[in-house]
């Protein structure tokens, strides 16, 4: 008998086949690969197109790029920032705020493809318990890695990173790395469901806060298509940004879905086989108005 997993995505991949049903995962993939290839290209094959890190950055000896998490923690720290690095900052911080901050979740981030791996394997298992965070833990933890910047005058969260750590391991050598990226993944696939960006991620917080008014949305633009197969909320890592859009027609809500924590990952694209969801912008969130037709009685 097929499992859930074997079973989940299978209505999408018969009507458009598979490389269309798994189009925007495919992309994400290449996305953050790409981006990580970049960075390693450098210092693995001598060719320096992008030179520095996923914290700060110089592309083709031209363009800065910073990380604007970063930058506030040292800001907080004291430390007195270079001009290079606060208009990197500034330049990502417009990009962001434009497609939706938590896109780099998504789509740049390596440690999502080891969240998706532990989410793959909970399915294969069928593990459907597992501890339960407030979602507002990740912003709490957030605040904490300013304050403790600013008491320390240290760089807290950096000392933990994942990001900054497996970008500095795969220079240096795996060592802390290894075991990093292993508990990530135990711990999503075997204590807490998405636990990881979902509740405890301090970085998702942050970019979520930039992407409350980004112009680049999904819109369940043919939510009265849907069939109620749920297979979106199973695949998407933030599922309750969904239902306000999918489900909100009766209660005046449009289908664009609004939520700054959405990843804007087109999962739920790829796996709909009725087409209900597609990447758009935030103002096409108009409600569509059934018209119903009395038959007129005459005397």
């Amino acid at each position: 008998m097929p499992t859930a997993i074997n079973k989940l995505g299978l209505d999408a991949v018969q009507k458009k086949g598979w490389l269309v049903a798994h189009k925007w995962l495919l992309l994400r993939r290449l996305s953050q690969l790409g981006i990580l290839g970049l960075f390693l290209a450098g210092p693995w094959f001598g060719v320096w197109i992008v030179k520095g890190n996923m914290i700060s950055s110089l592309t083709l000896d031209v363009l800065p790029l910073s990380d604007p998490y970063v930058l506030w923690q040292s800001l907080f720290a004291g430390h007195v920032m270079e001009a290079t690095a606060i208009v990197g900052a500034l330049i990502v911080l417009a990009f962001y705020m434009l497609v939706g901050g938590r896109v780099y979740c998504a789509w740049v981030c390596p440690v999502n493809i080891v969240t998706d791996a532990a989410e793959w394997l909970r399915l294969k298992l069928g593990i459907k318990s597992g501890a339960q965070y407030s979602r507002k833990t990740r912003y709490w933890i957030l605040g904490m890695s300013l304050l403790l910047a600013a008491i320390t005058q240290v760089m807290v969260w950096e000392l933990v990173n994942p990001v900054s750590i497996i970008n500095r391991s795969l220079v240096f050598g795996m060592g802390m790395a290894g075991w990093m990226i292993l508990s990530i993944f135990i711990f999503d696939a075997f204590v807490s469901r998405r636990g990881w960006c979902g509740h405890v991620c301090p970085v998702g917080a942050f970019y979520s806060l930039l992407g409350k008014f980004s112009l680049v949305r999904v819109n369940a633009i043919n939510r009265s298509q849907c069939d109620d197969c749920m297979e979106c909320f199973v695949v998407c890592p933030e599922p309750q940004v969904i239902t306000p859009a999918l489900r909100g027609q009766e209660k005046n809500i449009g289908p664009v879905i609004l939520s700054s924590n959405c990843t804007n990952c087109g999962r739920c694209i790829d796996i709909c086989s009725k087409d209900v969801f597609q990447f758009d912008h935030r103002f096409n969130n108009k409600i569509s108005i059934k018209v119903t037709h009395q038959r007129e009685v005459l005397p």
